[in-house]
């Protein structure tokens, strides 16, 4: 059995686990998404049969649907049409970047600290992310959220909830059936405000926030900055974390 297959079994499997069904649901639901919001590599479009299987038994919910209209996409895709479309989508728009302290901090300083700030919040729950990407790729935080529980798991999702709907904005307006997945992310978390929205308004019209030229905002901060191309070849997958203590075409930068 694959890596990728045996990492969706834990989640599933939650519902065995004291507590309530609903929050091993949630915990699966939030996997899931993790998964199918990575690349498109050889491992993971073998396992797209276990990922639809694993869809379909979901209960009946609005995040539900939208996972099953995306894995029925998925799975008729051929490989190198997913690969494409990914590179197209994520790694050459900045508004559909899935690296989210890009939207809230853009190329400055601030941004490797909040970078700092989510490896120790994960460190400080058990975790080592170390799978070859940056601590805010959306796929590692959903990730930490399906494995650290609705309160400090969900945390970093809810924080970065404009950048959130700005991918989804972006991703709709070029009808991505990626787009489903975060249709499906949304509704897990508490509606946007208005003030929130505004800001999302804001930020779409005029770009994250950005420092004069030679200041380099990842100095001694041992991560690489957005301005650098990383090419589409397979990460590494995320360990399985211990589960004890509480848990448009721009270039991407």
């Amino acid at each position: 059995m694959s890596t990728l297959r045996t990492r969706i079994r834990p989640a599933a499997g939650r519902g065995a686990r004291p507590g309530p069904e609903e929050a091993a649901q949630r915990a699966l639901l939030l996997r899931l998404l993790s998964l199918l919001l990575q690349y498109p590599d050889a491992e993971l479009t073998a396992e797209r049969p276990a990922l639809g299987a694993a869809v379909d038994a979901l209960p009946p919910s609005p995040a539900a649907d939208e996972l099953a209209a995306f894995t029925t996409w998925f799975a008729a895709q051929p490989a190198e049409a997913l690969e494409s479309h990914y590179v197209e989508i994520f790694d050459l728009r900045r508004k559909s970047s899935l690296y989210l302290t890009y939207y809230l901090h853009g190329d400055t300083r601030r941004r490797g600290m909040a970078l700092l700030t989510l490896a120790q919040t994960y460190r400080a729950a058990g975790w080592s992310a170390d799978g070859g990407e940056l601590p805010d790729h959306l796929p590692v935080v959903l990730e930490f959220a399906a494995l650290a529980g609705p309160r400090a798991g969900e945390a970093p999702l809810r924080r970065h909830r404009r950048g959130l709907e700005l991918i989804h904005h972006a991703l709709s307006d070029v009808r991505s059936p990626y787009a489903g997945l975060l249709t499906a992310l949304l509704s897990l978390l508490p509606p946007a405000s208005d003030a929130e929205l505004a800001e999302v308004a804001k930020l779409a019209a005029e770009g994250p926030p950005a420092e004069d030229v030679g200041l380099d905002p990842y100095s001694g901060t041992g991560f690489a900055p957005p301005g650098t191309f990383v090419p589409p070849t397979p990460a590494q997958p995320t360990l399985m974390p211990p589960l004890t203590g509480p848990m448009d075409s721009d270039a991407r930068r």
